[in-house]
């Protein structure tokens, strides 16, 4: 029997507790993560890919300033947006990935674009701007990325000679006034179960406040941050990149599967001790199968994640329950 069309997205994990959102912005966020979630849904249930499922999933998280991707995306040292986004068919094992765009209006759609009709899997900076310009994507200036509070924690950040990992909680102490949301991983992500058994993972991110030149993190590495493989998992990932990039975090959880046999939920929780927790490396991950079973697995206080089956009215979520 065929499990039913299933979505699941991401927002960011850290240290989310009830104390640190009022009323109203809890209901932004969930807002925002349902919006995408019948972004997604209403794709499946019309017998869409899982592909464009989480990418259209993405786009809406790319839009919204509350998350670090796209338009709500944190600055570099010299003060630009850097945006990084990978895509992954589980299907078909093609992949697209993007780094280092600072103009594209939603990064996850130059990364499809990638896949789809370039030839090649990952593009750069002004190569990856020139092959979207070039495909007719969206384009913005530098004022459409520039929100007051992403500036505002790069300031707290140069004051203090402090890279923020995602809107690392640890740094959050060091940081005078600092906002309470600025502690968690901002990257969005979502994988998909299409009505024909496929699965997809999309990854999207603007990194790290005050990172150097030229960093990049796990979101657009295949096999780091985003994976997908319809006879294992689809995986998105959020977190301090560099413990997923060491790891190999999302597929991981995938060849735990094939090599070991494990479930899904026996996959995970093994990945996130051994790459994770026994390395200090803290975030989370999103993982679907193409039995309809998921998890979503965070070694953090909470994770902005929702969820949604068939014609299911979406679940969203902050907290650790």
């Amino acid at each position: 029997m065929q499990a039913p069309v299933t979505l699941l997205v991401h927002g960011g994990a850290g240290t989310l507790t009830r104390v640190d959102l009022s009323a109203a912005q809890e209901r932004e966020y969930r807002d925002a993560l349902g919006q995408a979630l019948r972004a997604g849904q209403s794709l499946l249930l019309q017998g869409g890919t899982a592909l464009d499922a989480a990418v259209a999933a993405v786009c809406v998280l790319e839009d919204c300033p509350l998350f670090n991707a796209g338009k709500g995306s944190v600055f570099t040292h010299e003060g630009r947006n850097e945006m990084d986004a990978a895509v992954m068919d589980g299907a078909t094992g093609q992949a697209g990935a993007v780094a280092g765009v600072v103009a594209v209006r939603n990064p996850i759609l130059a990364a499809q674009a990638v896949m789809q009709r370039s030839g090649h899997v990952f593009l750069l900076g002004q190569g990856a701007e020139a092959f979207a310009r070039a495909q007719g994507l969206a384009l913005e200036g530098p004022g459409y990325f520039h929100t007051e509070h992403r500036w505002q924690q790069l300031q707290a950040a140069l004051a203090q000679n402090q890279v923020m990992l995602d809107h690392d909680g640890q740094h959050h102490q060091a940081l005078p006034g600092a906002d309470p949301l600025d502690r968690k991983f901002g990257t969005v992500g979502a994988v998909a179960l299409d009505a024909h058994g496929h699965l997809a993972a999309a990854t999207s991110t603007g990194g790290m406040t005050n990172k150097m030149f030229g960093r990049v993190g796990d979101s657009p590495l295949i096999g780091a941050g985003t994976y997908a493989c319809d006879d294992t998992a689809a995986v998105s990932a959020t977190g301090a990149g560099e413990f997923f990039i060491r790891g190999v975090v999302a597929h991981d959880i995938a060849a735990r599967m094939a090599y070991g046999r494990l479930s899904l939920a026996k996959a995970t929780q093994a990945t996130m001790r051994d790459k994770l927790d026994a390395t200090g490396g803290r975030g989370g991950v999103i993982a679907l199968d193409r039995h309809g079973h998921y998890k979503l697995a965070f070694n953090t206080e909470g994770m902005y994640r929702g969820v949604v089956q068939g014609h299911a009215q979406p679940q969203v979520a902050i907290y650790r329950a």
